[in-house]
């Protein structure tokens, strides 16, 4: 009760401000509009806003004053235009007059709250639940454009069930049917809103947005809606100003949101709210300052329709979002002909023609207007004071008269309330048996658009995307240059003409607005620490990984395919050359040639022992096993050549079991030769029981067993994991090389091992018979080639496993070559020289010469 009793003599108190402060025919809260009628629709419109009045001293010296909206008005007409339209309409509430009453709402709760008990008592004097007037004909009530206004005259008419159609946005909180169960909203869901935003953004390439928001539940749901949709699509929030709706009336450092807009790099900046709202005060103050931008808003904000015609350079280029729906072709016909001539007892009108017409208002009514001409139109008026174009909120208006009259239409033809019987002429219908048919009304407006109040069942908006023109200054026009629709597959929602798109003024190309450039081919993105991802540096891909396009779809380079190599740019993946040790090649001519000549030397050899086979020389070493020996080590430099040339299946098995067996072979040999020299002087010796070991040959015996083992152990190998045909794509930049894998590395050094074990026995035995006494005593020989022969294949190893590729074969090679020329350089060489260069030690004279002399 006592906050009832404060809030009344609060409003009192606003009052006796109003009329010490109102001159005669200023602006007053209770300025309204009526004509009569069987039943009447009453209409709450912000007729009068705050707008700003700022000094030519600068921005920080500006006035907020309440003053009429012309580009409001519109609202009215459109109220107007739908009730004659309905007047001459014989098939809808024939017999029946629909009257209207125009009040004020706003801009100012306590305003607001005032216009609408004087609407409801009828008298200036506000007695709540009470009415004066002797016959109430009001069946409905239209309100907005705010949800303010709205939920607050809907939390009275809910009191008595009172229906109530709100022209302004789609307002979640106003759907609630516990809450406002009689409360219906005209306007659809924007809940393709934000999706169409952020395709116009991902199509021109925008990643660094800014947001001014109004912070009212609206403004907050979209935020909510707009903001995980850019983040799922990869773009950023370049700065997001709330703009509390206080400071409507006492805007407080304007600058602060100013500053911001203009040191941030955004260069796009998405608007959201309503002309009437403190977002709107803010930029009708910064009209002088404002910076160079593109503003993606909505239609129902549109605040440079109440600015000077001589900045509007700041808005020239914006882009509108607008709810899609037919033109009411009569609206501009009917716009020409509304003026107060023909509607004497409207005040606003009276307002607007004195206002631009530079009428003079009667000082008995405040309705009529002197001293003006007859011929003046809205029309006339540049587009920033009234624009002749039906807006959104005109348009459900609109709509919202309509749904008012097919509902008692339909109450009559269906005869809902049997006791709603005609008094005379005129129907009576109690307001809140509307209610029933309202809720599930469906119908088609006169231009076929179709109309449903049921929101459960509305449809998702389409929207017309329009671009602010500015040609020449102060003759703005709004074009279409896009649709966007929700009910085409992702991707195809938008479609824009780009090329009817003016940006702002001096701006020929599409504007940019980044974070970061993007990079360049060949770069990929590194984000910078503690700052949003589209805030990113760019660096050079690493190795044999491109990058080939620009923006978000490149935030990371892609490794080239197994067979490609990036190109120097790291922009393209390049064909690897195929490649092996070719006998083309300058390391393939070298082997090969170090492998013929060496082989032919081996054959020179041979062919010098084979000559001189019956010189004590060549007898005393057993000629047979160097026989042998030599062929094998020819072998052994032949073998180095299946290494090299492109590799096939037969190659890369030839390679290994003949290099295994030949080399066996070969060590074999020596083994021979070195047991022939031990037994020679060891079991020829006075009482030696064993000498029918080196009579019966048996060291011949050795080079058959033991090759017969590496036989085994390759046909083992052979049978297992036999070599193949490889590539090796990672070991040099840009080839690929084909080359024989091992196949079963374990067999490799099983065949190696037992290579490497006839070489220790050789050399064990061959270094205990070193110093035995004979002229031609070969075992120093066959000591030092093997230590050397060890000493190759032991260096083999670590170098084997450090390389790669081409020179991984090389080494192999060249270790086959490096231990057979260790073999033919240590044992045969010196005895080629006595042979070839000394003659005289070879022969039988000089032999017992010797031995007499030692």
């Amino acid at each position: 009760m006592f906050f009832l009793v404060f809030f009344f003599l609060t409003l009192k108190f606003t009052i006796l401000l109003c009329e010490l402060n109102f001159e005669s025919c200023l602006e007053s809260i209770i300025d309204n509009v009526y004509q009569d009628g069987d039943m009447v629709i009453s209409a709450f419109l912000p007729l009068y806003t705050y707008q700003s009045l700022q000094h030519r001293s600068g921005p920080e010296n500006t006035d907020v004053n309440t003053r009429i909206n012309s580009n409001n008005y519109q609202f009215a007409i459109a109220l107007i235009l739908a009730i004659e339209e309905i007047k001459r309409n014989p098939f809808l509430l024939p017999n029946v007059s629909l009257g209207y009453g125009i009040y004020i709402s706003g801009p100012h709760n306590i305003e607001t709250m005032y216009s609408f008990l004087f609407w409801l008592t009828g008298e200036h004097r506000n007695i709540p639940n009470y009415t004066c007037r002797r016959e109430e004909k009001s069946v409905a009530a239209i309100t907005g454009a705010t949800w303010e206004i709205s939920s607050l005259i809907g939390t009275f008419l809910e009191l008595y069930k009172y229906p109530q159609l709100t022209f302004g946005t789609y307002e979640g909180n106003l759907n609630d049917p516990r809450k406002f169960p009689s409360l219906y909203q005209m306007a659809t869901k924007d809940s393709s809103l934000a999706l169409g935003m952020v395709s116009l953004m991902i199509n021109f390439r925008w990643n660094w947005v800014g947001l001014i928001i109004s912070e009212e539940e609206k403004g907050i749901w979209f935020v909510s809606e707009l903001i995980p949709e850019m983040e799922k699509n990869g773009l950023c929030v370049a700065f997001i100003n709330m703009i509390p709706i206080i400071h409507r009336y006492n805007i407080i450092e304007p600058h602060q949101y100013y500053t911001q807009i203009v040191m941030s790099s955004a260069k796009i900046i998405v608007i959201y709210g309503v002309t009437d709202s403190a977002l709107g005060v803010l930029f009708s103050i910064w009209e002088y300052v404002l910076p160079w931008r593109i503003w993606v808003t909505t239609s129902q904000w549109e605040v440079f329709s109440a600015m000077k015609h001589f900045i509007l350079d700041s808005f020239h280029g914006t882009l509108i979002f607008s709810q899609h729906h037919g033109e009411v072709s009569t609206f501009k016909d009917f716009v020409k002909t509304f003026t107060p001539s023909k509607y004497p007892e409207d005040i606003f009108l009276a307002r607007l023609w004195k206002i631009y017409f530079n009428c003079t208002m009667s000082k008995d009514s405040c309705t009529s207007v002197e001293n003006c001409s007859s011929r003046g139109s809205l029309e006339w008026l540049p587009w920033y004071h009234f624009d002749t174009a039906m807006s959104d909120g005109s348009y459900h208006v609109y709509n919202a008269v309509y749904a008012v009259a097919h509902t008692l239409h339909k109450m009559l033809m269906q005869q809902v309330d049997m006791q709603a019987m005609k008094n005379g002429e005129k129907m009576k219908f109690p307001p809140w048996k509307l209610n029933h048919i309202l809720k599930t009304i469906q119908f088609t407006n006169p231009i076929g658009d179709p109309v449903n109040l049921n929101p459960s069942q509305q449809v998702h908006m389409e929207y017309d995307i329009l671009n602010f023109w500015n040609f020449p200054q102060g003759l703005g026009y709004k074009v279409k240059v896009g649709t966007f629709s929700p009910y085409f597959p992702s991707g195809q929602q938008l479609s824009l003409s780009e090329d009817r798109i003016e940006w702002s003024t001096g701006i020929k190309e599409t504007p940019v607005s980044v974070c970061s450039k993007s990079c360049l081919p060949g770069f990929r993105k590194t984000l910078q620490e503690g700052k949003a991802i589209c805030c990113f540096d760019c660096s050079l891909c690493p190795e044999n990984q491109i990058s080939n396009g620009t923006g978000k779809y490149i935030d990371q380079c892609v490794k080239c395919p197994d067979d490609q190599y990036a190109n120097t740019e790291r922009t393209h993946c390049l064909q690897k050359a195929v490649t092996f040790l070719a006998y083309e090649s300058p390391l393939g001519i070298t082997l090969a040639g170090m492998a013929l000549c060496l082989c032919t030397l081996t054959g020179l050899i041979l062919g010098v022992f084979v000559k001189y086979q019956n010189t004590p020389i060549v007898k005393a070493n057993n000629r047979t096993l160097s026989y042998i020996l030599l062929i094998s080590l020819t072998f052994c430099f032949l073998c180095s050549l299946l290494f090299i040339g492109q590799p096939n299946t037969a190659t890369c098995i030839l390679q290994q079991i003949t290099f295994g067996v030949v080399f066996t072979v070969a060590v074999s040999t020596v083994l021979a030769k070195t047991i022939t020299v031990v037994l020679a002087f060891k079991i020829t010796a006075p009482g030696r029981r064993m000498r029918w070991l080196l009579e019966s040959g048996a060291p011949r015996f050795v080079i058959p067993i033991c090759t017969s083992i590496q036989i085994i152990l390759c046909v083992i190998w052979l049978g297992t994991s036999p070599p193949f045909v490889d590539k090796d794509i990672h070991s040099e930049h840009g080839q690929i090389i084909i080359l024989c894998n091992k196949g079963s590395v374990t067999a490799f050094y099983c065949v190696l091992g037992y290579l490497g074990t006839l070489s220790i026995g050789s050399f064990t035995m061959a270094f205990f018979g070193r110093n035995l006494p004979d002229t031609f005593n070969e075992a120093k020989y066959l000591t030092f080639s093997m230590l050397v022969f060890c000493s190759v294949w032991v260096t083999f190893l670590p170098v084997y496993h450090s390389t790669k590729g081409k020179v991984m074969v090389a080494v192999e090679v060249f270790s086959i070559l490096a231990s057979s020329t260790a073999l033919l350089g240590c044992i045969f060489i010196p005895k080629c020289y006595i042979i070839l260069m000394r003659h005289d030690k070879n022969s039988l004279k000089a032999v017992r010469e010797r031995v007499q002399w030692k």
